[in-house]
């Protein structure tokens, strides 16, 4: 869906203070159809680099390439993207009903397209029944739902998100992934940053991890992992009723297991040595 290339973007508040760099020559590619999570510490670069991606503020050097699929044309790019900042902005006065047409006509939608969104978007987000009361009474959770069902109004190719997850509680977690997930399987590409790794690891085939403003990893979320698991499998089994466990070489585990089994030993479990993805990321240096 775009690419950066060796983008770099740096930050000077006044003429005696030395340059902050927040990008530096950071490159990755965005794959078409994919749930993309963006990960690293507080002041990486993740939202400088979304900021950047969305045009609102531009790189130093270097340059983002989007796909022709997104558009030729700046203002065709820019029609095609959905965003969902971390901190938005909701007039408190507006009920939810309300905002969606405001933010709807904002995109050019007729009074029909937005009510068929709310329509369809409403009960996947089980904010429906909140629709028609003011946004200022609304939770933190009912919030992130009205302002991620905006995002999808003009039914843009990309969806961009910051944070989405952020300070919500577990179900609220739970039910903003599973529409993720179901956005994604309607054929939209989407690429979130969060710092809360295991619901990366969850919903994501991809990765991207960046590390005092560059590129650290990038891929599949099964082969960061792969490479950093031990190679090693622990059995546990049954001997003269007591657990035991073995942990050895994955490549000999079938040859260890007829060796117990045919000493009538009885296998309880075999768990391959596998780090979650969040034990990777926290142990970078």
């Amino acid at each position: 869906m775009f690419e950066l290339k060796n983008v770099t973007k740096k930050f000077n508040s006044d003429l005696f203070t030395k340059e902050f760099v927040a990008v530096n020559n950071l490159s990755f590619e965005l794959k078409m159809g994919s749930v993309t999570g963006f990960l690293g510490a507080n002041g990486a670069g993740k939202t400088t680099s979304l900021k950047m991606i969305m045009d609102f503020i531009r790189p130093d050097s270097g340059e983002i390439l989007f796909n022709e699929a997104m558009g030729i044309e700046k203002s065709k790019i820019l029609s095609n993207l959905g965003f969902l900042p971390e901190r938005p902005y909701f007039y408190p006065h507006l009920t939810g009903r309300e905002f969606c047409i405001y933010m709807g006509k904002l995109s050019g939608l007729s009074k029909s397209d937005i009510d068929s969104q709310i329509q369809k978007w409403g009960p996947i987000f089980k904010i429906e029944f909140a629709l028609d009361r003011e946004v200022r009474n609304y939770s933190k959770g009912m919030l992130q739902r009205i302002g991620f069902l905006v995002t999808l109004l003009h039914d843009p190719k990309l969806i961009i998100l910051d944070e989405p997850l952020s300070g919500l509680d577990p179900i609220g977690r739970k039910e903003l992934k599973e529409v993720i997930t179901k956005v994604n399987h309607e054929g939209k590409t989407v690429f979130f940053s969060s710092h809360i790794i295991s619901d990366v690891e969850e919903v994501c085939q991809n990765v991207i991890f960046i590390k005092d403003g560059a590129l650290f990893y990038e891929g599949t979320v099964e082969k960061i992992i792969g490479e950093n698991s031990s190679g090693m499998t622990t059995i546990t089994f049954s001997e003269n009723d007591e657990l035991s466990k073995l942990t050895i070489d994955s490549d000999k585990v079938n040859d260890q297991l007829m060796k117990l089994v045919q000493e009538k030993k009885e296998i309880i479990k075999v768990s391959r040595d596998r780090p979650s993805l969040e034990e990777i990321i926290y142990n970078v240096k």
